[in-house]
């Protein structure tokens, strides 16, 4: 019943595939627009990824597999004859758009590992589009499973409705389908166990403000902005049950890399006895990296930090501005995946999940 409710509930697209083109929802206009963008070359699509009008670690990576399919169709149209080796500029372009998460190298293999099934294919554009759709429907389907899987700890763990918060936008816009973390919460919602998710701005480009907000109201599910700083003075009142995040990528011994802010969240949940829930897709798990010490973080330009919808706003300073930063396995109570469920994530139960 859960799972039929939260179908109905599919009702936010953060792209779509149509008429040979990738079309985007600019999510640096949300919600004061709803603007839609076609795009047409593999370069505009990572000039998109990069500039963030499309966001959220799953979401990426659909994106950059269609943005292949696009590469391959201006190939073909130029009339190149080695078109698998002129793709991998367009690879290239794709992987550099952003470093941290790791669902963007996770789609771009799968996309390199087909190449050579659709060049023996009589129609290879059709191979490498069905490709990336199988991506975005295992998306699809993963965050339905994680939504179950995330209600089922939260059943077993808690009693009755309860107040959770959440960081950054996991939800439609981030993902494929129905959302990671905030797929969670929807599901909460549906079961009845929900009094309130309390939503932290997510600075500086506000994703909680401006995207999460925006999905909840959509769906009239009880929430509550607050800034980033109030999240210590709730943790303390005692009512919150749940810290709810997605992540970008997943160590071998479970260390998180999430949208700045995770870390000093896990630190306060720890703190304060809340409990610290991660929801990801298994593609966002690097079974390549032994801990977060070694994942990449992203910095970008503090012109984001010190100004508005360009508008100056701060003093005539540098500004530090690192997107995510790393959450330590030991501060984490579980993480969720379309694999199952992993709780005191360590080493060993990380191995156990991948297997």
């Amino acid at each position: 019943m859960i799972r039929e409710q939260m179908l109905a509930a599919e009702k936010v697209k953060a792209l779509d595939w149509r008429e040979g083109g990738l079309y985007l929802l600019d999510q640096r206009l949300l919600p004061q627009q709803e603007i839609w963008q076609r795009y047409e070359t593999s370069t505009d699509v990572a000039q998109a990824i990069a500039q963030m009008r499309v966001r959220g670690a799953p979401a990426i990576g659909i994106a950059a597999a269609f943005a292949v399919v696009l590469a391959a169709q201006q190939h073909f149209v130029n009339g190149v004859n080695d078109w698998q080796a002129a793709l991998e500029a367009d690879f290239a372009e794709l992987a550099a758009s952003r470093p941290t998460a790791v669902n963007l190298f996770w789609a771009l293999q799968k996309m390199r590992d087909c190449l050579d099934v659709a060049a023996q294919h009589a129609e290879p554009l059709a191979v490498l589009e069905q490709q990336a759709l199988d991506i975005l429907n295992a998306d699809r389907e993963a965050n339905l499973s994680m939504a179950q899987l995330g209600l089922e700890v939260i059943n077993r763990a808690n009693a009755g409705p309860q107040h959770v918060m959440t960081h950054c936008n996991t939800g439609a816009l981030a993902t494929g389908g129905f959302g990671t973390a905030l797929g969670v919460v929807r599901a909460a919602h549906a079961a009845g166990l929900l009094t309130c998710v309390h939503v932290n701005e997510t600075r500086p480009w506000l994703q909680g403000s401006r995207l999460t907000a925006w999905e909840l109201i959509g769906e009239q599910i009880p929430s509550l902005l607050n800034v980033d700083s109030a999240a210590a003075h709730l943790l303390q009142q005692g009512e919150i049950t749940w810290v709810i995040v997605g992540a970008d990528r997943i160590t071998a011994n479970g260390d998180v890399a999430n949208k700045i802010g995770t870390y000093q969240l896990a630190v306060l949940a720890r703190h304060h006895q809340v409990k610290f829930m991660v929801v990801a897709p298994s593609s966002t798990i690097d079974m390549q990296l032994s801990s977060g010490v070694q994942i990449p973080i992203e910095q970008r330009e503090g012109e984001e930090i010190l100004a508005i919808a360009g508008q100056r706003v701060a003093a005539q300073i540098d500004a530090y501005n690192p997107v995510f930063d790393v959450t330590p396995a030991e501060l984490i109570d579980v993480i969720v995946t379309e694999r199952g469920v992993v709780e005191q994530p360590n080493l060993e139960n990380m191995q156990a999940l991948m297997r």
